[in-house]
């Protein structure tokens, strides 16, 4: 079956010209003009990749992105009319998994779903469990237990852990974790592990202020390390 892309912009002339190049590669598309169809759209028909505009009318790009994330593990770009820092990270935090700038490079946009699916279906993850202090990943049921309480991850947070887990003490740079966790090499950008690194040390980390699993490496990237 082809893939569902669920695209949710109000400008009709950007929805238009990349809904024609995103179904010249194949994939199906759903338009949506505000968030609040969107959501409506989403809760009939559940995309495969969600594209999210953040300044929508009514309901905004970062309201929505949190309310997909809350009923759903979609893949999901956010899209930015300019590349803002804030905006950027503030759709990383509300859940999205990767971001695009306007205007949006239909063959990059294409790239970056394509690296989406590849590490969200992919099924050859080891079935181990891996226990770093009072953290257990489990890789094939992906779920994380923090004192034996569950831990609610995005997908991508989920990925970036396993990735660290996989390399025990080891330092990954934030190239080599955007190449493993997103696919990305030339066209990738800092903020996305930075701001999942943020999110992951909020969730699995004693104090995030002060983190004692997940280690920063002044220059060189993070760690993972058993305190």
């Amino acid at each position: 079956m082809a893939t569902l892309i669920l695209f949710i912009e109000d400008d009709e002339r950007i929805r238009t010209l990349l809904r024609l190049s995103l179904e010249k590669d194949g994939y199906l598309v759903e338009e949506a003009a505000s968030g609040e169809d969107g959501l409506a759209i989403f809760e009939r028909r559940p995309a495969d990749v969600a594209l999210v505009d953040l300044r929508l009318p009514g309901i905004d790009g970062f309201e929505v992105t949190r309310e997909l994330r809350r009923v759903s593990r979609v893949p999901i770009i956010v899209v930015s009319a300019c590349g803002d820092s804030h905006d950027v990270v503030a759709g990383l935090e509300a859940g999205a998994d990767d971001y695009v700038v306007k205007p949006v490079v239909a063959k990059v946009l294409v790239a970056r779903i394509r690296a989406l699916l590849r590490r969200t279906t992919a099924e050859d993850e080891p079935a181990t469990v891996v226990r770093v202090g009072n953290l257990e990943i489990h890789r094939e049921a992906n779920e994380v237990f923090r004192g034996g309480e569950p831990v609610p991850l995005t997908r991508t947070e989920f990925r970036v852990l396993c990735e660290l887990a996989e390399h025990p003490g080891w330092v990954l740079s934030r190239s080599q974790l955007l190449q493993r966790v997103w696919d990305y090499d030339f066209f990738g950008d800092d903020r996305l592990v930075d701001t999942h690194i943020g999110r992951l040390r909020a969730k699995v980390e004693q104090d995030p202020t002060h983190p004692e699993l997940i280690v920063t490496v002044r220059g060189a990237g993070y760690k993972l390390v058993d305190p």
